[in-house]
């Protein structure tokens, strides 16, 4: 399918989807998204989406590799490599993951926890650390960085040696696919054998209680 002019008509779809209070279209608001945590580099887009469930993710996918927009997925924009800026005013569209932001389940007896990708990891620690539990990634940027960076970035932090990277801490994921499926590889197990592993459970180490 070609894809239509760059206009404003072209986001038109992303708007029905998500509202149009989470498309971004404006420089003042497009700003703090295009533009690296050092301020040295900065980035255009066309727009910045913010879904707020995997539903939607997939929804607005599928829109976009209609509309032959390219998506680049940000999250906590901590990141020092220039790896989550748009590069492209006319076809760029930044996906930002700071509305899928819940703590959907922590279970204290699997020492696992259940978190969205836009989670804060300082979030996640202290819902852990609330079932008597320890989330053990550590980062200076905790306040702000997300778990879906973490993961893409395959953090290390200050508890690196005892705990190892982050991708040591990932049970399972949940995924939107380039062409909008959702690929659920949700599991609890630090071992399974079943099938695929592109699983967004992450693990939690049990605090002994004194």
């Amino acid at each position: 399918m070609n894809p239509e002019p760059a206009t404003p008509a072209v986001l038109d779809g992303l708007v029905e989807i998500l509202g149009a209070n989470h498309v971004l279209r404006e420089s003042a608001d497009l700003s703090r998204y295009c533009r690296d945590w050092t301020g040295d580099y900065e980035g255009q887009a066309l727009a910045v989406i913010r879904p707020s469930s995997a539903d939607e993710v997939a929804q607005v996918i599928l829109e976009c590799r209609d509309k032959g927009l390219a998506v680049v997925p940000q999250g906590g924009h901590t990141g020092l490599v220039n790896g989550a800026l748009p590069g492209d005013s006319e076809r760029h569209v930044v996906l930002s993951l700071e509305r899928l932001n819940q703590i959907r389940r922590v279970d204290a007896d699997n020492f696992s926890i259940v978190a969205e990708g836009g989670c804060i990891l300082s979030v996640v620690k202290e819902a852990a650390e609330a079932a008597d539990c320890i989330f053990p990634l550590s980062l200076g940027a905790q306040g702000s960085c997300q778990i879906g960076g973490n993961v893409a970035t395959n953090a290390g932090g200050i508890n690196v040696l005892r705990y190892g990277m982050m991708r040591e801490l990932v049970l399972g994921l949940e995924v939107v696919l380039p062409d909008g499926r959702i690929r659920d590889g949700m599991t609890a197990l630090r071992k399974d054998n079943r099938g695929s592993t592109s699983n967004s459970c992450s693990s939690a180490a049990r605090v002994s209680s004194a």
